[in-house]
């Protein structure tokens, strides 16, 4: 036996008994990736040791405090933003405890009091968060950009003494929480416009299946309000992080960075449905007006459109209620049709290839209950575009021909769908047709100005035009519109610096991706060799080449769709510049710059 001073790191997963009855083999799937690309190379980073793993645990020895709370947060910020995009109930996520104590070594094991406290530690946390003993607490002071707070003396299992217990505050003194916390300074900024969040629709049926149909109704509400221009609304993606979550509306409201907080329920029972909503003034905590509608299912869009006219008449200014500039119409008739396509949304959101599968299948059936339904065309196209930018479908050829007919006929049914309008200007983008592209961005936009992906979308297509210091603007309104958005947000951003000569703010941009790819790695070589950092630039140089060691400048640009050719070529130097080959045939000339040459 040997006896050591070390910091332990206990983890534990949360709902992990939950997790596996649900889906066995894509929880321990979705675990092993999460291990793979993030948990163990953060232990690895700070020097620490795995001594042993128990499926949905593990018990971690560090040399040193700091390394071991910078490892835990580390993996507890990354984990949220992971997350971000899940659904609650499929969410992986964990409990951290650390402490410093005398540890007994032996075989590869440690025991002792030391490494029992860190697991009672864990236990402490909060699903997400970190807890960590006095002694840990006292050897880091004012080490990490990190605060505490302080928990008192807590009783502590099989412990006769009570132990002083700090909780770890990640993101500007607020507690690590299960859900994505808000990136520095991306809360939303809506100035003299009245914002709102619409909270996700509580399912009442008890029926599990209905789900689809309650978050659907609420992803409607909330494009519904986007199309008021006096209004400033939150984003589904955000919105959604607290489902299933009983939250303090006034948090809520605070984490969002809006004044008003729409919530409800919605039971559905046969033809019948009932749903039930309420406004609230998030800073007096008031509800300002509240309504139940017992309807028809047939009178879904009835009740949707007497949601939004009501609170844009309420909210102050009235927002162009009397207006009502988007043209009100029956989306179908036919529920079937409708309740599909709820159903085909959730599941593309999901980003998994046997999600889009499945909601391929339902927008199929959408489509052939009502083939005049031109939404569902459009999202049947939208989900198509998915898989073929992913490469799940067998031929990409004809899976694209499929995208464009989708759109066309979404088109020629409905010219006033924004997202059919998005989804066009994306395909011309990556066909090099700027001026359709630009034609249907802008008329997405002024369908619908409040939604986020359209938002940044129109701030890619102007880096491509050759507009990047525009294109930033509007890539960060689309970030304060949805504080919890995709990671590929800070790649549209960290795109449209590089563009702009602004290194620095792109690499930091850049480095915001918790798993990049090649793509990414290119374009951080590029950036750091532009600055004039050559051993950085060689770095991530290594890194492309190490992912894909096939890779060439040459092929790297052609899926790039720059208009401007001074632009095309920036980007080419700073990928010469970092010393990565120009084609399979051609090696670039050495950089002589460094040297004199």
């Amino acid at each position: 036996m040997v006896r050591r001073l070390a910091a332990i790191l206990a983890a534990d997963m949360a709902g992990y008994s939950r997790l596996m009855e649900a889906d066995e083999a894509g929880t321990l799937a979705r675990l092993k990736t999460h291990r793979i690309e993030l948990i163990d190379p953060a232990i690895a980073k700070n020097g620490g040791t795995i001594i042993k793993t128990g499926g949905d645990s593990l018990l971690v020895e560090f040399q040193s405090v700091v390394e071991a709370v910078n490892c835990a947060a580390e993996i507890q910020r990354r984990m949220a933003r992971r997350n971000s995009d899940v659904p609650p109930d499929q969410r992986i996520e964990f409990r951290i405890g650390i402490n410093l104590g005398d540890v007994i070594a032996e075989e590869g094991d440690i025991f002792g009091d030391g490494v029992n406290l860190a697991a009672r530690l864990e236990a402490m946390a909060d699903v997400g968060g970190i807890c960590i003993s006095r002694a840990v607490r006292d050897q880091l002071g004012e080490r990490l950009d990190v605060a505490f707070e302080d928990l008192g003396e807590q009783s502590v299992k099989n412990l006769s003494r009570k132990v002083r217990v700090f909780r770890v505050l990640l993101e500007n003194g607020e507690a690590a929480a299960p859900a994505a916390a808000p990136e520095a300074g991306a809360a939303p900024a809506a100035g003299d416009m009245p914002s709102i969040a619409v909270l996700p629709m509580v399912n009442m049926s008890g029926d599990a299946e209905q789900e689809f149909f309650a978050d659907g109704l609420t992803e409607d509400i909330i494009t519904g309000l986007s199309k008021f221009r006096g209004l400033f609304v939150i984003s589904r993606t955000s919105a959604f992080v607290y489902k299933g979550k009983t939250a303090n509306i006034q948090n809520v409201a605070r984490a969002l960075g809006v004044q008003y907080i729409l919530e409800g329920s919605v039971r559905k029972a046969g033809n019948r449905v009932r749903v039930t909503v309420q406004l609230i003034d998030a800073e007096t905590d008031r509800h300002i007006w509240a309504e139940r509608y017992d309807r028809d299912l047939e009178d879904i869009f009835a009740i949707q459109d007497e949601i939004t006219t009501t609170i844009v008449a309420i909210l102050p200014g009235r927002i162009e209620a009397a207006s009502q500039e988007r043209v009100k119409h029956k989306p179908t008739d036919n529920m079937a049709a409708y309740e599909s396509l709820l159903a085909g949304k959730v599941l593309h959101h999901r980003s998994k290839p046997e999600a889009n599968a499945e909601a391929l299948r339902l927008l199929d059936r959408a489509v052939a209950l009502d083939p005049n339904y031109a939404h569902a065309h459009a999202w049947r196209a939208c989900v198509m575009g998915q898989c073929w930018v992913y490469g799940w479908c067998a031929d990409r050829d004809e899976t694209w021909r499929r995208v464009a007919e989708a759109l066309q006929t979404a088109l020629a049914l409905d010219d006033n769908d924004s997202d059919v309008h998005r989804i066009l200007a994306a395909t011309s983008i990556a066909h090099g047709d700027f001026d359709k592209a630009t034609y249907h961005q802008e008329r997405a936009l002024n369908l619908n100005p409040n939604d986020d992906l359209i938002v940044v979308q129109y701030g890619e297509l102007l880096t491509w035009l050759g507009r990047p210091e525009e294109g930033i603007e509007w890539i960060k309104k689309a970030i304060r519109l949805n504080p919890y958005h995709p990671e590929r947000f800070w790649n549209h951003l960290g795109r449209a610096y590089f563009v702009a000569r602004r290194y620095d703010e792109a690499i930091t941009a850049f480095q915001r991706i918790s798993h990049p790819d090649q793509f990414h790695h290119a374009f951080l070589a590029a950036a750091f060799a532009l600055q004039g950092d050559d051993a950085s630039a060689q770095e991530q140089a290594g890194m492309v080449l190490e992912l894909n060691p096939d890779f060439t400048v040459d092929d790297y640009l052609a899926t790039l769709h720059y208009k401007e050719e001074s632009d095309l070529e920036h980007h080419r130097q700073g990928l010469l510049k970092a010393r990565l080959p120009t084609s399979a045939a051609v090696e670039p000339e050495p950089d002589m710059s460094s040297t004199g040459g």
